[in-house]
């Protein structure tokens, strides 16, 4: 019964971006003042992948991978970054769910310069590409299902979904976080400005298939209603080294708690860090 209740809320939709910790569905409004602590570390390189597998219950329902190249786009050298999620299985029988985010940009800046949409959910399609202006602030979403184009403006020093996760990796400056601070971010989305934020939690050693890794601890805030218990219902830990690897999620759901974990990576530029071996 739990599991028919998650099919009938189209959780599946929820758990494959959950992965990705950034989701349309997930993006709620709130008004604060911009506010964040940056520096400028070696976070990243071409040629890096994570994997990771998502459970609701006993179930392995789906995956989802981040992938980080380096590419030209109008002849300047970029990151684009892929995030691709399915669901598998038993779960795939019920909803089929084939995402794809890709977002190019700025290698020094973590500034989205192009962002693509391709998505299948459950009979759900779109497959969208915007590209951002930053003399206007206005964003052009092109809408290759319908061949039309539709202008938006955004907010200063936004991000889009992807690029938010390499942004924080590079610029975050974790040294100066007290636990209970908080994160902001404002992400542009879909023709929309949504300002997201993260709570610091604190460290945590956590196990995991690699070994016993000192993480950081944090709560992004989400909209509480027909999906999650309340706004506090996510928890994410973030490798407490140079990488700073996403390696667990865990979401609290009305109908049943999804984790997600890191399985695989590769191409990291830092050591990897573990307390004690598994």
């Amino acid at each position: 019964m739990l599991f028919h209740n998650f099919i009938q809320l189209k959780g599946f939709k929820y758990l494959i971006f959950i992965s990705l910790f950034f989701s349309s569905s997930l993006l709620y409004s709130e008004s604060y003042s911009d506010t964040l602590y940056t520096k400028n570390y070696n976070a990243f390189k071409s040629g890096e992948f994570f994997e990771y597998k998502l459970y609701y219950g006993i179930f392995n329902a789906s995956y989802a991978s981040l992938e980080l190249k380096e590419e030209t786009l109008e002849n300047k050298q970029v990151f684009r970054a892929s995030a691709i999620g399915r669901t598998t299985g038993l779960a795939r029988l019920f909803f089929k769910v084939e995402d794809l985010y890709e977002t190019y940009f700025d290698k020094n800046l973590v500034k989205p310069l192009k962002s693509i949409r391709n998505i299948y959910e459950g009979g759900y399609v779109k497959n969208t590409e915007t590209t951002y202006d930053y003399d206007s602030n206005k964003a052009l979403l092109y809408n290759k299902l319908t061949d039309e184009e539709k202008e938006f403006k955004f907010d200063e020093n936004i991000q889009d979904i992807v690029s938010t996760f390499y942004y924080l990796r590079k610029h975050l400056d974790i040294s100066k976080l007290k636990t209970g601070d908080y994160i902001y971010v404002n992400i542009f989305f879909d023709s929309e400005n949504y300002p997201f934020k993260m709570k610091f939690l604190g460290i945590e050693n956590l196990k995991t298939k690699f070994g016993i890794i000192e993480c950081m601890k944090l709560n992004p805030y989400m909209e509480a209603g027909r999906v999650f218990r309340n706004n506090k219902g996510l928890e994410l830990w973030v490798t407490n080294d140079d990488n700073r690897v996403p390696i667990k999620v865990k979401a609290n759901l009305r109908v049943g708690t999804i984790v997600a974990d890191l399985t695989t990576f590769r191409g990291l530029t830092n050591p990897f860090k573990i307390v004690i071996n598994d």
